[in-house]
């Protein structure tokens, strides 16, 4: 993708760096490669011989990041600069229009069909971005990595097919895993109630009513309004568990079961999930296979499935 726009008021910042700084020639067989998320890291790790910088680590919000000087000084150097796109990275949309016009930079996530996506209510034109909630979705945007890295390497394409095969394999159990143990939660008590509504692609692939506190941006608010509405739709329903997310501040989903505890219904803290970001670098929930299996078998496990309690291939953290 390549764009001639001018520099952002935003990104105004940035342009004596992007002037004066050169671009560094690295070896024909290590590319220098940057993506913005943890779950585009991991999938350009797996495929690509080169090096991979991720911008966002553990706990991190994509939906609020701002580049800073040294993901600028990265992504100038890079060979390439792979980012999500569908706003999910809200604030580096007009930096990334204009880093475009020296590096390329590809949004993998808008390879994937429009029709297949799920609207973001309230803006005719944009899309729920989370699309790595559902695996099978987000074969796509790996798909789109595989692409990428082949243009930027193409005497490694072969090596990219075969690694993009095995770590599509690995996703694909996962959706079967997902399937197997999901379906063993009863259907009243699959409703899912998180910190923001970051799993609709979740709930439409295993069957899930999704409920979030806050909207598909964690930079909307929660307010006592929907704090009320929730609180009661979790007492009538006798819902016994909601899940607070590793990005998100907990104090608002606590403010939920205290609410259904004043009204006689007890609510507990189902597990903390892993929705924009992944788990800790080198840990298997710190990859995104290991962040899916930890989300699927929370959830199962909260919700009255028998999951393993060490997830698919049992390298999850064991819980008390």
């Amino acid at each position: 993708m390549k764009t001639h726009a001018h520099l952002s008021r935003r990104a105004l910042f940035a342009a004596p760096i992007l002037l004066a700084m050169p671009k560094l020639a690295f070896a024909a067989d290590a590319p220098q490669i940057v993506a913005t998320t943890g779950m585009i890291a991991d999938a350009a790790r797996r495929i690509s011989a080169g090096t991979v910088t991720a911008l966002m680590g553990p706990g991190v919000d994509p939906h609020s990041y701002r580049q800073t000087r040294s993901d600028i000084a990265a992504m100038v150097r890079a060979d390439l600069v792979l980012w999500h796109g569908l706003r999910l990275e809200a604030q580096l949309v007009d930096f990334m229009a204009d880093i475009a016009r020296r590096v390329t930079v590809v949004p993998v996530a808008e390879a994937i069909a429009k029709d297949r996506l799920l609207s973001w209510e309230g803006y005719a034109d944009h899309h729920d971005p989370h699309v790595w909630m559902d695996p099978i979705l987000w074969l796509d945007a790996v798909a789109q990595v595989q692409s990428a890295v082949s243009q930027l390497a193409p005497h490694d394409a072969e090596l990219h097919a075969a690694n993009a095969a095995a770590y599509s394999a690995e996703i694909r159990a996962l959706d079967a895993y997902a399937h197997e143990v999901l379906a063993q939660v009863p259907p009243e008590a699959r409703v899912l109630v998180t910190a923001h509504d970051a799993f609709s692609y979740f709930g439409r692939a295993y069957g899930f009513e999704v409920e979030g506190l806050q909207g598909i941006s964690t930079e909307s608010e929660a307010g006592l309004a929907r704090i009320g509405a929730l609180v009661d739709m979790l007492v009538a329903r006798k819902i016994k568990a909601v899940f607070v997310e590793s990005s998100v501040p907990a104090r608002a989903m606590r403010a939920l079961v205290e609410g259904a505890a004043a009204q006689g219904h007890q609510v507990v803290i189902g597990g903390e999930l892993f929705s924009d970001a992944m788990g800790a670098d080198g840990t298997y929930e710190g990859t995104y296979p290991g962040m899916m299996d930890h989300n699927i078998t929370v959830i199962a496990r909260a919700l009255g499935a028998a999951a393993p309690d060490r997830g698919l291939v049992g390298k999850l953290v064991a819980r008390a």
